[in-house]
């Protein structure tokens, strides 16, 4: 693990290569749900939400927590279940309609009106609504703000360009004193196109630093043979929490 996490400590600060200029389009990231091609998903979740989990919530209870890029997660229905309230949002109607049928809850379906296309699948019991559109089509308006946020691959999916955008968009739809868990990953982009995109510390700095305390928590070595066949070395999780201050 010590040369995995050198090796890391040695590419931060670098650039991020030919990957600031890929663009992964909508309709690769549907064919993924449609062919199961989704190895990126985590079926008994993520052991890194259950570890500090604490330092989401920090002792509060009834919170609102948002899950970007939701995809089917395990632990919206987890973090429903303590009693908070769950939103996501997602492009593939399919991985959300899969959710909701994994975990046998019933729900409905309702058009977003302020966004033409949009669709609202909410739990019966009320307590998770996701929304099947582009997150950059929405807004505090629609979905009020939030007092926690899970990011596991949202940012690291983001096109590059537009990670700005996408930060820009998250700062709005954050509560004052609210929590933000980010995971971002770690290794060679020299050796590997994406997604998921390697971001460095120092960009997570320049992106959430006006409005955020930043605080590594820990780095995960999470290699495996899926890396090892993308023609990489080494594979880090890399924990933040940022504290939502302005």
């Amino acid at each position: 693990m010590d040369h995995l996490a050198n090796a890391s400590r040695g590419l931060e600060g670098t650039d991020i290569g030919s990957q600031k200029d890929r663009v992964v389009p909508e309709e690769e990231w549907l064919q993924k749900w449609e062919m199961g091609n989704i190895g990126f998903h985590k079926e008994q979740g993520h052991p890194l939400l259950q570890k500090y989990l604490d330092v989401l919530l920090n002792g509060r209870s009834g919170l609102r927590i948002f899950f970007p890029l939701c995809g089917k997660a395990v632990e919206m229905k987890w973090l429903a279940d303590m009693g908070h309230s769950v939103v996501g949002v997602e492009i593939s109607e399919q991985a959300l309609k899969d959710f909701f049928a994994e975990h046998s809850l019933p729900y409905c379906e309702e058009p977003v009106p302020e966004i033409s296309g949009a669709k609202k699948l909410q739990s019966i019991s009320g307590n998770i609504s996701l929304y099947c559109c582009s997150i950059y089509d929405l807004s505090s308006s629609i979905l009020g703000k939030f007092d926690g946020v899970w990011d596991r691959g949202a940012l690291v999916a983001v096109n590059p360009r537009d990670r700005q955008r996408y930060v820009s968009l998250m700062m709005t739809l954050m509560e004052k004193n609210s929590s933000y868990l980010l995971v971002t990953v770690s290794y060679d982009p020299n050796k590997h196109k994406g997604p998921p995109f390697y971001v460095p510390e120092s960009e997570i700095k320049s992106l959430f630093g006006n409005h955020c305390e930043i605080k590594c928590l820990q780095k995960l070595n999470g290699f495996s043979d899926r890396h090892r066949q993308w023609g990489l070395d080494y594979f880090l999780e890399v924990l933040y929490i940022l504290k939502f201050v302005a």
